[in-house]
Formats: structure tokens, C-alpha cells, sequence
């Protein structure tokens, strides 16, 4: 059953732009990306949108859907409110290059930053050993599609544009997770994480993880393990619980 919607498109570039009004015809079953698509063929041939799969996968067509990070094309209409237009914005934290599209390449610089696996010493070539739950445990983190969609809602960097050069986000702290995590590998990431990366920055608010389309525990299987393993390097709660006390016996006896 097809029905006229609405759509509140943010049109314009770096120097700016406003919202344009169209309304398209929409038939049950379909997504947001469906009616962008007809909006183009029927009424904005110049429309600038990324886009590749349509399954879900590539994570090229990323945009704010009322206001919410998610993929055009995982967003059926039936799941937005009925009878209302539907705004679709660019990803906020990112620079405008035109229309829907961004530029992202601030997520690529912070790739090169991420140390790449460095074998253990004693085994310094494949083929390499691994459980079956160590396996498991850097796969989750493996499904990223890069949508940058986690980038975009961290408020560290959406709402501190100065907090950029000193953090990497939720999409990198997966990766290094990742890597700390594996069996084989011998290269220590933390303090670089804690001290360049912007590991303290985040207060674990799970907002990364509420928008991932791939439901990877962001905050609480990468974030959080992270917070506590580098903890464990930079402080010794023994040891400093157990100086404290002998500080104190010290200071009474004199």
C-alpha cells in the first residue's frame, strides 16, 4: 500500500545549507535509503548521499535519522512515527562536503595511530595458537562495519571539537581491545591508549553501543576491560593499599 511522506533533507556544504521539503511516495517494507533514492529520481538528481550495499554491511550510508545515528539502510519506515515527516541529517561530528555526505577521514588518521599486531617474541611467525574462547572474544569486535556511527554519538568529540587530536573514540578503542586481548600478541597498547588516545575521556554513557548496527558490546566488553586493564598497569591497589597502612603505622610511631 503505497502513501505520500514526507521528508526533511538537510541540503548544503561546508558554508552552509537549510532543510528542503519533499514528499515522495513510500510503499510498505521499504527503508529511508528507498524513499532518499526516489528523492533523487524524482525531484533532486544532485542530491549527495553515500551508499553501497543496501544489506547493511559496507556502513556507507550513515546519517541521523530524527535525530538518532543509523543506517539509511537498515531503517524501515514502519519503525519511525506514522504520519510525521521524517529529517535526515549528516553525521554531526563530521565536516559537510555536500548534503548527506561528510568528510569521515578524521576516523582514517586515527587508524594509522593504532599500533598493528606485533607477534610475541618467542613466537615470532605463523602459525600461531589460539582457544577457541580467545577466538571468540576478538571476533565480537571484528564484526565492525565502520558506519562511524559510535563516532558520531560519542559526545567527547560531537560536542568538543578540540578533544579530536587526543582521542581515538569507540570504534578504535574496540580495536585496540582487540589487540590487547589476543594471545600472540606482544606489543603493550595501554599507556599509549591511556596517555594519547583519550581512554580517560569516556564516561562510559554506552551511547556508541545503543547505535551499533552490529550490536558489539562496545562499552562494556572493550571500553570498560580497557579502564581495567590499564588500571592494573598504572596502579597497584595492593601494594599501595598496604604502603598506606604501613605509612600510617610509621607516622603513629614517632
Amino acid at each position: 500500500m503505497s502513501y505520500q511522506l514526507v521528508l526533511r533533507i538537510w541540503r548544503g556544504d561546508s558554508s552552509g545549507g537549510d532543510f528542503v521539503h519533499y514528499e515522495v511516495p513510500a510503499d510498505e517494507g521499504e527503508v529511508v535509503l528507498d524513499v532518499v533514492h526516489k528523492t533523487q529520481a524524482l525531484f533532486a538528481g544532485d542530491l549527495a548521499v553515500r551508499w553501497n550495499c543496501k544489506a547493511g554491511k559496507c556502513g556507507s550510508c550513515s546519517a541521523e535519522i530524527n535525530g538518532v545515528p543509523r543506517l539509511m539502510c537498515m531503517t524501515k519506515l514502519s519503525s519511525l512515527p506514522a504520519g510525521r515527516a521524517v529529517t535526515i541529517t549528516p553525521l554531526r561530528t563530521f565536516p559537510v562536503i555536500k548534503d548527506l555526505v561528510t568528510d569521515v577521514s578524521f576516523n582514517y588518521e586515527k587508524a594509522r595511530q593504532v599500533p598493528a599486531f606485533s607477534a610475541q617474541p618467542d613466537q615470532p611467525v605463523a602459525p600461531f595458537t589460539m582457544y577457541q574462547e580467545d577466538v571468540e572474544r576478538s571476533q565480537e569486535f571484528r564484526k565492525c562495519i565502520e558506519c562511524w556511527l559510535c563516532q558520531d554519538t560519542c559526545h567527547v568529540i560531537r560536542d568538543h571539537e578540540e578533544n579530536k587530536p587526543h582521542f581515538a573514540g569507540p570504534r578504535f578503542f574496540i580495536r585496540y581491545a582487540e589487540l590487547d586481548m589476543h594471545p600472540n600478541d606482544g606489543l603493550d597498547r595501554k599507556k599509549l591508549l591511556q596517555e594519547t588516545q583519550g581512554l580517560g575521556y569516556c564516561n562510559i554513557t554506552k551511547c556508541c553501543t545503543e547505535v551499533c548496527p552490529e550490536h558489539i558490546k562496545i562499552t562494556d566488553n572493550a571500553i570498560i576491560a580497557m579502564k581495567e586493564r590499564v588500571v592494573d598497569v598504572k596502579y597497584d591497589p595492593v601494594v599501595k593499599f598496604f604502603g598506606r597502612r604501613r605509612a600510617g603505622r610509621e607516622k603513629r610511631g614517632s
